[in-house]
């Protein structure tokens, strides 16, 4: 059984939908949990657990708003010393498509669902890299992992989260620091009436939130995208082909498309250990050996 006994955890967003199930279920294995939202459904959330026997603070805030944020995690540091887990889960809709969207709904969807994962990531990433212990979770979609139509601002933010937990779980690696992603699917208003009743209820937010407590477990893994839904688990992959090499000349864009086939075989796909391996990988087949590193 994964205890959560004296461990610290954020979950933004948590008033209602999925960020109550997950706060619930880690207050449920012993974590103290801050349950931040806007409004009073953080209140409502911290009633359950407390009434559950669970510890939990609210704090009501926009992870839009840096200093809010800030004022957090200071409040989390000062009632209970250390933070452990931060499940980035806050988000908004403004869902129209590209052709017909105003610019102003495009930015507030990357600045709740983009920035203000990187605002809250920022102010625990200290903390976390002192204590030599983190958990941090990204809530992506398959909006973003796929596309899905009139949702190009949602997908584009979510999608962003995928590469800021690619780098994270990377530099925070040496720090026992471990980043992922989750890419829930879980019943909302916008599935009613497309979905029958008994496949609505297979969606339930409370579905989900185990692959939340799983991430954040000692032994979690790093650096996954674990899709999660109806009881149904499966991690997603950005792969890269074997591709081709073409050599230097007027035609190199006309091989590119005769070879498409090639280019585009899965058979031999690897998924790279970090972004640099795509410059060894095409310098391999041009016949270089790349032995350096980027970063440290």
């Amino acid at each position: 059984m994964i205890d959560l006994t004296g461990r610290v955890a954020i979950v933004t967003g948590a008033g209602g939908g999925l960020g109550r199930a997950h706060a619930l279920l880690l207050a449920q294995r012993g974590a103290r949990v801050v349950v931040n939202d806007l409004g009073e459904g953080a209140d409502t959330v911290v009633a359950e657990i407390l009434a559950a026997g669970g510890q939990a603070r609210a704090f009501r805030g926009s992870v839009t708003d840096v200093a809010s944020v800030q004022a957090m995690v200071a409040d989390t540091l000062a009632a209970w010393g250390r933070i452990d887990m931060l499940v980035n889960n806050a988000g908004i809709l403004r869902d129209k498509s590209f052709a017909k969207m105003e610019l102003d709904d495009f930015r507030l969807v990357v600045d709740v669902h983009l920035m203000g994962a990187v605002h809250c990531t920022k102010a625990v990433w200290d903390t976390m890299r002192a204590q030599g212990h983190g958990r941090i979770v990204m809530t992506t979609s398959s909006s973003g992992l796929y596309g899905n139509f009139g949702q190009s601002n949602y997908g584009a933010a979510k999608m962003a989260l995928v590469g800021f937990m690619q780098t994270l779980a990377l530099e925070g690696h040496k720090y026992g620091i471990r980043v992922n992603c989750i890419a829930p699917t879980a019943a909302t208003q916008m599935m009613e009436g497309i979905l029958p009743e008994e496949q609505l209820d297979m969606l339930r937010p409370e579905l989900v939130s185990p692959a939340v407590l799983a991430l954040v477990a000692d032994d979690a893994p790093t650096r996954v995208t674990l899709c999660a839904g109806a009881g149904g688990f499966e991690v997603a992959n950005i792969t890269l082909t074997r591709g081709i090499h073409v050599e230097e000349g007027a035609t190199a864009a006309e091989d590119i498309l005769a070879r498409w086939a090639d280019v585009t075989d899965r058979s031999a796909e690897t998924i790279p250990g970090e972004g640099f391996t795509q410059a060894r990988h095409e310098l391999s087949k041009a016949g270089f050996e790349a032995t350096g590193t980027v970063g440290t």
